[in-house]
C-alpha cells in the first residue's frame, strides 16, 4: 500500500491530489497578472504567436532533453508541451559540461514550418524544424559550424530572402559587443556566404547581444539587451535598409522598479493588435525569471513598460493581461510528480545526455537504476542527475523512497544541484543503510561525505526546505508525518549561467553494485516548519 502524499486527502488506496498547488501563479484572476509570469529558469526567452497560439523556447545548456518549448494561449498562463531536442547532438554531452551546450535558441514560424535555431557556443548554429510543435521535431543539421557564435535569429524578407543575424562569444572568439548579419538559404540548411558586420556597440550599447530581428512599417528592427546582465537594458535598433546604419534608443531599464537589468527576450502581438515583449531577469539562484510588459508604438518606436521618458519605460509589477479573446485556466508548468503513465512528466531534465536504462515510469512509481560513477568524483558531475528548475523563491519538496533494492555501494536520495550544491542520501553499506550528506562547491573539487548515521526499515521520506531562495536543508521521516532535520543547511549559490534544481538520484560507488530504488511522488508545497532535530 502506498504511503498518503504531503498535502493530500483521502485515503491511501485513493489519493486525492486536489490539496496540491503549484508554487507560483501569475494569473491573479481578476483580470490582471503579477511579474514574474513564470518564477523559473526558463533562460533567454523567445516568443512567437501562431494564430491563437504563442510558443516559447528558452536555453538548457547541458541538460537533456534540450531546449524546452512552452505553450500559452493568454501570455501569462504557460505550460511545457515538448523538447526541440531529445538529446544533445555531440558525444561530449553524455557528461555535464556545465555552462556548455544549447544555449539561447530562436523560434520562427514560416510558410507553415516552425524553425528553432540553437548555438553551441563551441560547435556552431545548429537548427530544427517541425510542422507540429508537440510532436517530433528534426534531428539537428548545421546552419553554420563556427565557434563563438551566439544567439542566432533567422529572418525571412518580403522578397523571399533569408538572413541569420547573431551575437558573439568574448569567452569562446575573443570579443563581443557586436551584431552580424549572414545571409540563408531560405529553408536555413546554411549560409550563403561569409556575411557582414551590422552593428558595434563597444561606444554606447556595449555587450550588446541577443538579438531579434523583425520588419514593421517598412523598418527592420533589431531588439537586443546591452549593458550587461544584471545592469543592463533593452536597446532597440532601426533602420529603412537590412545593412544599415542602424538608429538605436534604449526602451526598457530598470527605473524606479525592483527589476534590475531587464534582458533578453522577444516583441510578440496579440490577434486584437496589442503588443507585448516578454524577457528574463537574472535572480540569481532561482535563475532567470520570465517577466511580461507591455508595450506600445510612438512615431514607429517602441515603448516598453511604463512611466516611460524620452521613449525609455520601466517594468511593471502587476498590470492587465493581453486580450486575446478567450478565458485560459490559471495554470502553470508541472513541478509535483506522482510518476502515473509510462513517461517521465516534462518538468524533468537529465544532467547530460540520458539512457533509457537508467530509469522506469510504471504502476504509478519512478524507478532509478543506480548508475556507476567516479568514487572520486563529485555529485554535480554524475551524468544521471534528475533534475527540475526551481519553481519559486520558497518551498519544500517531499518525496517517498523505497530503499529495499539498494545493492551494497548504492546510494539514492534528493540533490540541490547548483554551484554550491548539496545532496541527502541513503546508503547501502553491507546489510545496513546510513544516512549520507554530500556538499561541495563544483568548481573547486572540495566534496565533503558525512554519515549522519543509520536507517531503520526500507521506507523513507526524504525533504527538502528551500528558505530565501538561498538556504538548502533537508529533513527525514519513517512515517510521512513527524519529520526531523538531517545534516547541514547549505546556502545555494547558482551554476554557471543557470539556477539551482532539485532532484533525484541513485548511483553506485562500487563494482559490484547497481541495484534501484524506488519513488512513489516528488511533491511541491509551500513551507511548513518543525522544531525537530534528526541526530545518531
Amino acid at each position: 500500500m502506498r504511503a498518503r502524499a504531503p498535502g493530500a486527502r483521502g485515503n491511501e488506496d485513493d489519493m486525492d491530489k486536489t490539496g496540491i498547488r503549484k508554487m507560483w501563479i501569475a494569473d491573479q484572476g481578476d483580470g490582471t497578472y503579477k511579474n514574474p509570469i513564470l518564477y523559473t529558469d526558463y533562460s533567454d526567452p523567445d516568443v512567437i504567436r501562431v494564430g491563437g497560439d504563442y510558443f516559447m523556447v528558452a536555453s538548457s545548456f547541458c541538460n537533456a532533453p534540450a531546449v524546452p518549448l512552452l505553450h500559452s494561449r493568454d501570455l501569462v498562463n504557460w505550460k511545457v508541451i515538448n523538447y526541440v531536442m531529445d538529446r544533445l547532438p555531440f558525444p561530449r554531452y553524455d557528461r555535464p559540461e556545465h555552462g556548455c551546450g544549447a544555449w539561447a535558441p530562436s523560434i520562427r514560424w514560416h510558410e507553415g514550418v516552425y524553425y528553432v535555431f540553437v548555438p553551441f557556443p563551441d560547435e556552431g548554429i545548429m537548427m530544427c524544424r517541425t510542422t507540429d510543435p508537440w510532436g517530433k521535431w528534426s534531428e539537428p543539421s548545421f546552419v553554420r559550424k563556427v565557434v563563438g557564435w551566439i544567439d542566432p535569429c533567422p529572418f525571412w524578407d518580403d522578397d523571399g530572402r533569408a538572413y541569420m543575424v547573431t551575437a558573439f562569444a568574448r569567452s569562446r572568439i575573443g570579443f563581443n559587443s557586436m551584431l552580424y548579419l549572414s545571409p540563408m538559404e531560405p529553408d536555413c540548411s546554411g549560409v550563403l556566404d561569409d556575411g557582414w558586420f551590422l552593428y558595434d556597440g563597444h561606444a554606447t550599447q556595449p555587450t550588446i547581444e541577443g538579438p531579434k530581428l523583425y520588419k514593421r512599417n517598412g523598418y527592420y528592427y533589431i531588439f537586443a539587451p546591452a549593458g550587461g546582465v544584471e545592469t543592463g537594458w533593452q536597446t532597440v535598433l532601426r533602420s529603412r535598409n537590412i545593412r544599415g546604419p542602424y538608429e538605436e534608443r534604449i526602451v526598457l531599464r530598470q527605473g524606479g522598479s525592483p527589476v534590475t537589468g531587464p534582458h533578453q527576450g522577444a516583441w510578440v502581438d496579440t490577434p486584437d493588435g496589442e503588443d507585448w515583449f516578454l524577457h528574463f531577469q537574472d535572480v540569481g539562484n532561482a535563475g532567470r525569471i520570465i517577466h511580461l510588459q507591455p508595450m506600445r508604438w510612438e512615431e514607429d518606436w517602441p515603448i516598453i513598460g511604463v512611466n516611460d521618458a524620452d521613449g525609455c519605460g520601466e517594468p511593471v509589477l502587476r498590470y492587465q493581461k493581453p486580450s486575446v479573446g478567450v478565458v485560459c485556466p490559471i495554470d502553470a508548468p508541472e513541478d509535483s510528480d506522482f510518476f502515473e503513465g509510462d513517461r517521465l512528466g516534462l518538468q524533468w531534465q537529465w544532467n547530460a545526455n540520458y539512457q533509457e536504462s537508467w530509469y522506469r515510469v510504471g504502476g504509478g512509481q519512478l524507478t532509478l537504476y543506480a548508475q556507476p560513477v567516479d568514487p572520486a568524483g563529485q555529485l554535480c558531475d554524475i551524468r544521471n542527475l534528475l533534475l527540475q528548475k526551481w519553481p519559486a523563491p520558497e518551498f519544500q519538496i517531499t518525496a517517498l523512497l523505497h530503499l529495499e533494492k539498494l545493492k551494497d555501494g548504492d546510494l539514492a536520495g534528493m540533490v540541490s544541484q547548483c554551484c554550491h550544491y548539496t545532496g541527502l542520501f541513503a546508503a547501502r553499506r553491507g546489510e545496513s543503510l546510513v544516512l549520507e550528506q554530500c556538499t561541495g562547491h563544483w568548481a573547486e573539487n572540495d566534496e565533503v561525505r558525512t554519515e549522519l548515521g543509520t536507517l531503520d526499515g526500507n521506507t523513507l521520506f526524504l525533504r527538502m526546505k528551500v528558505r530565501d531562495a538561498r538556504e538548502v536543508s533537508f529533513e527525514v521521516s519513517t512515517d510521512g508525518e513527524h519529520f526531523a532535520q538531517a545534516g547541514s543547511t547549505v546556502e545555494a549559490s547558482p551554476g554557471r549561467w543557470v539556477g539551482v534544481k532539485a532532484g533525484l538520484a541513485a548511483f553506485h560507488r562500487l563494482e559490484n553494485g547497481g541495484g534501484s530504488v524506488a519513488v512513489d511522488y516528488f511533491v511541491f508545497e509551500n513551507l511548513k516548519e518543525n522544531g525537530n532535530t534528526w541526530r545518531t
